[in-house]
């Protein structure tokens, strides 16, 4: 019944009139839904070349493989940066001076390591090539040898699996 105050602006029904109503909508409620497609293929035969020119999409900018590659690592290298910087900065407010010595041994330490690894690393995948792999295999009985190389590459890490 609507409050004295506000006027209604349907008009008032009869009891049998709302049970009809009320009977309505519950049954409308649980009336299936019809089936509505949720995806189109289309399947018309695109051209093979057409008259638009290509557009850049958004996202990484077309580059070369090895300019994402290089881009990723620098991405990489430069994050690596950050863990070292943070013990910087810890050992500068503990200390609590910053003394440009101790400053200059602290950034430079990664490199002074890095550069004597990666070179002597250079080295021995250098004299690696040179020299070619011997093997010798004896066997009695039958044989089956199989070789898989498999290449994963991702945002951070590389795999290089070669299974003989």
């Amino acid at each position: 019944m609507p409050h004295p105050e506000q006027p209604s602006a349907l008009p008032a029904l009869t009891d049998t009139e709302a049970a009809a109503e009320a009977r309505r909508i519950i049954a409308d409620a649980y009336r299936p839904t019809p089936e509505m497609p949720i995806a189109y293929r289309d399947d018309t035969p695109l051209p093979t070349y057409g008259s638009t020119p290509p557009v850049v999409q958004p996202g990484t900018p077309p580059m070369s493989q090895r300019a994402v590659d290089a881009g990723r690592l620098m991405l990489t290298g430069g994050l690596a940066t950050v863990p070292p910087g943070l013990v910087a900065i810890g050992l500068l407010i503990a200390s609590e001076h910053a003394d440009p010595t101790v400053i200059g041994m602290v950034c430079a330490a990664p490199a002074a390591v890095a550069v004597p690894v990666l070179a002597i690393a250079r080295l021995l995948r250098r004299a690696s090539g040179v020299v070619p792999d011997v093997h010798h295999h004896h066997y009695t009985g039958p044989v089956r040898q199989e070789h898989t190389t498999t290449h994963t590459r991702g945002l951070i890490a590389r795999t290089h699996n070669d299974h003989r």
